[in-house]
């Protein structure tokens, strides 16, 4: 089924797993002939699937000096940027698109090379909240043309999810007689204000972006000196390796002693004096459990948290605490290990895991918690089989961000002077009208799990126990 017609030209940018798995469904769902399409690539990977949908491919590294030349001949007024590119300044594609005329999306905001690592960079200038911070300086009072940021599956996906399982948690608890159990357009938020009230209203204390991916290659394990993931291994490293940040929430009254506070922007988050790749925090989703994951930066911790926050003269009023919790495939667990052995010098080697994955799935959702069920999960728990039998060249993790993607070209497409955005601008219920024929299972679950479960028995910490969704007792120490 074809969501739209585009007629203008498409330039993907970057080609790693994102930009081969999201191609097929382009071709799918927009009428857009491929003879109007050019991918642009550092690399050759890929150039085979490119040639195979007859996409004309270009190598060539975008630089500081070189990107306006490259790209300004590609984009006019009407055309698209699909940004899939790693340590390319999503700031400065924004700015030439506006330019051009063109509309822009991308997966995550990048700097150029250098700009999550440099040591004479404050590691508060380093954070997704400052690129954050300057990709929404860019807004303008006046129309122009769209520039979708962050919209993959996290940061992107999740904040659709967010505002359904709100939604649901509403008509559960009876929190809205006014909310009816198919959640027509009447029951829903008009805008922001109204989203923040109704979290503020259901008292919901933290959200995680709870991740498990068990997918596993059974007959290929991780070799040493070889980093192993099922998505892009520049892009992980990278956000591993930045300073670990959570949306952090009005209800907490514990501030990490390795904590700091943004002496700029909108305060939605704080960062930790450590990278994300070293902390773990606890959490829950349906099929795996209570787990362990990684406290990796993403920038729905910061957009989340701000879009929810309810003000009183400028001051917070209410706000939750908003961090992913990633357990990703063992593989990639023990490739992190072997990273920060080695004081964070990534590997020689890596292996993105695509066709010799045997078994598995990606359970990606959010865990909203503090309300009156306690805890509630909304999410895909999309197969490695079913992903593979719905689109070629994608795995289970792959097709959760290449079916966002496709959901906020289609939507930038029929809103196409919207400025710039975030997917918490998004209409939420467009995304996953599109994004739901290729997420598997959609499931909501309500768990009486709490991070003070089983905790204080074999070994005594000091918790929390008046309330169990502190930060203090999610964190692993």
């Amino acid at each position: 089924m074809k969501h739209i017609r585009f007629d203008g030209h498409l330039v993907i940018l970057g080609f790693g797993s994102i930009g081969q798995g999201v191609l097929p469904l382009i071709r799918r769902h927009i009428d857009l002939e491929p003879a109007r399409i050019t991918v642009v690539s550092a690399d050759d990977r890929g150039r085979d699937i490119a040639e195979a949908y007859d996409v004309a491919f270009v190598r060539q590294p975008l630089t500081p000096d070189n990107y306006r030349a490259v790209l300004e001949p590609r984009l006019g007024a009407g055309d698209f940027l699909l940004n899939l590119s790693v340590e390319v300044s999503s700031v400065d594609l924004i700015a030439l698109c506006r330019a051009r005329g063109a509309l822009y999306l991308d997966t995550c905001i990048e700097p150029w090379p250098g700009g999550y690592t440099d040591p004479a960079t404050p590691p508060s200038r380093r954070t997704n909240y400052a690129l954050r911070e300057a990709a929404l300086a860019l807004r303008v009072p006046e129309p122009s043309p769209t520039a979708v940021i962050t919209h993959g599956a996290n940061p992107g996906l999740v904040s659709h999810f967010v505002k359904q399982a709100l939604v649901d948690i509403a008509r559960d608890t009876g929190a809205d007689a006014a909310v009816p159990a198919d959640g027509v357009d009447a029951a829903v938020p008009a805008d922001r204000a109204g989203w923040a009230a109704l979290a503020q209203r259901l008292s919901v204390k933290a959200i995680h972006i709870a991740e498990r991916d068990t997918q596993v290659a059974q007959h290929r394990p991780k070799e040493v000196g070889e980093f192993v993931n099922t998505w892009s291994i520049d892009g992980f490293v990278g956000e591993g390796c930045q300073p670990c940040e959570l949306g952090w929430g009005t209800h907490e009254r514990h501030f990490p002693g390795d904590g700091n506070r943004h002496d700029f922007g909108r305060g939605s988050a704080i960062f930790l004096d450590r990278p994300g790749a070293s902390v773990r925090v606890r959490s829950w989703t349906p099929i795996e459990g209570p787990f362990h994951g990684f406290l990796i930066t993403h920038g729905e911790s910061i957009s989340i948290s701000d879009y929810l926050t309810v003000t009183d003269g400028g001051a917070p009023l209410y706000r939750p605490t908003v961090h992913y919790a990633y357990h990703p495939c063992d593989d990639a667990v023990l490739s992190l290990h072997e990273l920060a052995g080695k004081n964070w010098d990534p590997q020689d080697r890596q292996r993105l895991m695509m066709d010799e994955i045997t078994a598995g799935i990606d359970e990606l959702g959010v865990l909203l918690m503090g309300h009156a069920r306690g805890a509630y999960w909304y999410g895909s728990q999309l197969s490695i089989d079913e992903a593979r039998a719905l689109v070629p060249h994608n795995n289970a993790t792959s097709l959760q961000v290449t079916a966002t993607v496709l959901a906020g070209m289609v939507w930038a497409m029929e809103n196409p002077m919207a400025g710039v955005v975030e997917p918490d601008d998004v209409d939420f219920r467009r995304v996953l009208e599109i994004c739901r024929p290729y997420l598997g299972p959609v499931v909501g679950a309500y768990t009486d799990w709490t991070p003070l479960h089983g905790r204080g028995i074999m070994f005594p910490e000091d918790l929390d126990t008046d309330d169990p969704w502190q930060f203090k007792n999610v964190r692993v120490a």
